[in-house]
């Protein structure tokens, strides 16, 4: 097969292992700069140009695309998906991944998990939205950070509205979640490819910080996840339409808690702490599935 990796840097650990993977199984890998695509949206024949030339013959796309440039990497990987190139995730389930607020929607109206989560706009509802989360210690997101940037733990009432008014002034949109405090700063990343979660790890906070992400100095470690937990990162993935997606799930009294759902979850980490071999899973699925045209939205939404 000849496979496009839409990733701004070829020198990513997740791209490089990406590609190592495909050309050990003899396909084509070509490593495309998201930003350095441009597209011809013409009804006949739609076309993505590179560098001078247009991009033709592909059989299948795998997209890494940071959320910085979600909206110009989704209209990029629209444009493959109304050419018949198979997505390993496609355009519209990433955009519906990328909104936090509406994943959240859609995982709730699931009957998925979810920390208590509230969404308000004017600093005049804020006592009430606080007390509607069950009151401080309680978490506060930018909805757009990424990586644990824009999180904030608020541990009294004084403070959690200093915050949220300091962010809305600003004109952030901001979520407000009760804090899990018996997961004890540590979350489990689920690796969903397909319908199994091939691989999981604990990922546990520093000393003195509540965020577990490994960009903000949290540690990995292997972890034996249950059934259910197993069964809601699988669900979770398939409500946002992910083939291939990182669940991140908060161990609570009331069992699994969905955090989040990435659609371009890091391979570092996970192959690092596992062992496995991620890329290459990756790979296989698409060698599996990858068909002409197969893309279940064509382009559309």
């Amino acid at each position: 097969m000849k496979i496009a990796v839409l990733s701004r840097n070829p020198r990513l650990y997740s791209t490089r292992r990406l590609v190592e993977a495909g050309q050990q199984r003899g396909h084509e890998m070509v490593v495309i700069d998201t930003l350095r695509a441009y597209m011809n949206i013409a009804s006949h024949k739609p076309q993505i140009h590179y560098r001078g030339q247009a991009l033709e013959g592909f059989d299948a796309v795998i997209p890494r695309i940071g959320a910085s440039v979600t909206f110009y990497g989704c209209a990029v990987l629209r444009q493959f998906e109304m050419m018949g190139v198979f997505p390993l995730n496609e355009s519209v389930a990433i955009s519906r991944s990328r909104d936090k607020l509406r994943a959240l929607q859609l995982l709730s109206r699931k009957g998925i998990g979810l920390p208590v989560t509230g969404f308000a706009h004017s600093p005049d509802d804020i006592p009430d939205l606080i007390q509607m989360v069950g009151g401080a210690p309680l978490v506060i997101k930018v909805l757009e950070g990424t990586q644990g940037m824009g999180v904030v733990l608020a541990e009294t009432q004084k403070a959690a509205e200093s915050v949220l008014e300091a962010f809305l002034g600003l004109k952030q949109d901001i979520m407000v979640q009760e804090y899990i405090r018996e997961a004890g700063g540590a979350d489990i990343r689920c690796f969903v490819v397909g319908d199994k979660v091939i691989a999981a790890m604990k990922r546990q906070a520093k000393p003195g910080e509540f965020r577990s992400n490994l960009h903000r100095g949290g540690s990995a470690s292997l972890i034996k996840i249950t059934p259910e937990e197993r069964m809601t990162a699988v669900r979770a993935a398939r409500v946002m339409g992910l083939n291939v997606a990182g669940v991140d799930i908060l161990r609570s009294n009331h069992g699994p808690l969905v955090m989040e759902v990435n659609s371009s979850p890091g391979l570092q980490g996970i192959e690092t702490t596992t062992g496995k071999d991620v890329a290459g899973i990756i790979v296989d699925h698409l060698e599996k599935h990858a068909t002409h045209g197969q893309t279940r939205t064509k382009g559309r939404g």
